[in-house]
């Protein structure tokens, strides 16, 4: 048994944001029918063929869900939409703005006609408001929440290496329907969900909102290293490699200057005696760490910090991670068909996770409309009207 084993989710969605969202509930055991559009499909499938010709995007995105295609600019498609409404338990759509409401998809068409029905609505700015109609991606929302403004270099910006806003708002969309399922649970009432990009993303940026409160200067953008905690970042060993180390208090620090610098006097030294003097003295700091390293090969300097009980990692690539010792300890990879062949999946965080296949564009669409009542002789006139 799994927890949303029985509820029936109906997904609206494509790109990233809303298919990781309803990929969590699928995770789960929710039945997640996906729309998408006839030949074509979700857009996220042509993003790249890095995945035994599939999207790298897609395949994360979109496992254990049902594929069904339907062009429902076509009054035929809408009403086959409407019949999987009927009894579904969740709609989450993140179409162009507006778009739901005018198919009658939106909470307010369809809550007196299904009254436990959630319907989760995301957005790059929300329902309202004078940017609810602009378009936005993931990158674009990095920069409108002010994620790039703190991240990257002191001479340029950078972007996160994943989809960062989409992800967030993914999240929040997928935990704010497990409340409204809980609260349905007790009021037997459905409810509206509006989640936005931006406002998904400004929560994360709580720290550097907050240390620029009331006009103080923001975090320095500060390359892999931490702009306020020092030293917490990289640094240079002398076999060429690097290792990232962090320091959260001062006992660990003075620990730090005996037992991995091996010069203790340097605890004492005024330069560096707060977080915040070394935040500030860490070009100075920083010369006398490199020096101490560059000694020592990248594994002696992590064995004198796991010593000293020193937080540290390695700057692992994507292929090191492929083969990452924590992970095949735990048994985390399992194997997902898709479209394209088997591919090697990881077992989400937290509760066992149903693990089923990447659907091919239309996969189910027969089997949906067979449980619909249409009979292969309509199906086949839906499909040479191009509905399906």
């Amino acid at each position: 048994m799994r927890p949303l084993d029985g509820i029936k989710v109906i997904a609206l969605e494509h790109a990233i944001a809303a298919p990781f969202c309803t990929r969590q509930l699928a995770d789960q055991g929710a039945r997640v029918i996906k729309i998408e559009r006839p030949g074509v499909g979700d857009f996220a499938r042509r993003y790249d063929e890095r995945v035994h010709g599939q999207a790298s995007h897609f395949v994360w995105t979109n496992r254990s869900k049902e594929s069904l295609t339907l062009d429902l600019k076509q009054e035929e498609a809408r009403r086959i939409l409407r019949a999987l409404v009927a009894d579904a338990d969740v709609l989450v759509q993140n179409l162009a703005p507006g778009a739901a409401e005018r198919m009658g998809m939106s909470y307010d068409a369809l809550s007196a006609s299904h009254p436990r029905l959630i319907v989760c609505d995301i957005s790059g700015y929300g329902a309202d408001g004078p940017y609810r109609d602009r378009k936005a991606y993931d990158l674009l929302i990095q920069s409108e929440s002010g994620f790039l403004s703190v991240t990257g270099t002191a001479d340029e910006p950078a972007k996160a290496g994943c989809s960062i806003a989409d992800i967030a708002a993914g999240m929040y969309a997928y935990s704010n329907i497990l409340n409204a399922l809980l609260l349905r649970g007790r009021t037997g009432q459905g409810c509206r969900i509006d989640v936005s990009m931006l406002e998904s993303m400004v929560e994360w940026m709580g720290y550097p909102l907050y240390y620029a409160m009331d006009g103080q200067p923001a975090p320095p953008r500060a390359g892999a290293s931490h702009a306020t905690i020092y030293p917490y970042g990289p640094f240079p060993t002398g076999d060429g490699k690097a290792v990232m180390l962090g320091l959260q208090n001062e006992r660990e620090w003075k620990v730090f200057c005996a037992e991995v610098l091996l010069r203790p006097a340097l605890a004492d030294d005024a330069r560096f005696g707060t977080n915040s003097a070394r935040s500030a003295a860490r070009d100075d700091l920083r010369a006398l760490i490199v020096e101490a390293f560059g000694a020592l090969t990248a594994e002696q300097v992590v064995q004198r910090l796991d010593g000293a009980g020193i937080a540290n990692a390695r700057m692992n690539t994507m292929h090191d991670v492929w083969a990452h010792p924590q992970l095949r300890a735990r048994d985390r990879w399992r194997q997902v068909d898709a479209p394209g062949g088997a591919i090697a999946a990881l077992l989400p965080p937290g509760m066992p996770a149903r693990m089923d296949a990447v659907p091919a564009l239309g996969q189910h669409t027969d089997a949906i409309l067979d449980e619909l009542g249409y009979d292969a002789a309509a199906i086949a006139r839906l499909r040479a009207a191009d509905v399906i």
